[in-house]
């Protein structure tokens, strides 16, 4: 089961960096109008979460200016759906699309 973390305040961003230096912190950006973005929502809801990562959510409609801050900050190009794996402030693995999966993440966050 996945205990999702809303992430719904830009300054959420520097507590974000913060933990990601003690674990990972995947972010995953969801338009809730697309429908791939609610199927690898759906998959990752379906799945078991690592007990030593944290998994923040971000609605990019109704907290768009979130999504942009992220892209800058992370220097990646902005998708939807998309996963972003931080550690120590940094983006270490992003995917996006079909290409989310748990068993990736998994690997990635204990790869990093």
């Amino acid at each position: 089961m996945m205990n999702w973390i809303p992430l719904t305040d830009v300054q959420q961003l520097e507590l974000i960096n913060q933990q990601s230096i003690e674990q990972p912190v995947v972010i995953f950006k969801h338009s809730t109008r697309c429908s791939i973005s609610s199927m690898a929502k759906n998959r990752l809801d379906r799945e078991n979460a690592p007990d030593n990562t944290l998994f923040y959510y971000l609605d990019l409609i109704a907290h768009r200016n979130i999504s942009n801050k992220i892209a800058s900050d992370y220097a990646v190009h902005h998708e939807s759906p998309q996963i972003l794996l931080i550690r120590n402030g940094q983006c270490v693995y992003e995917e996006t699309h079909n290409g989310i999966n748990m068993d990736e993440i998994i690997e990635q966050a204990a790869s990093n």
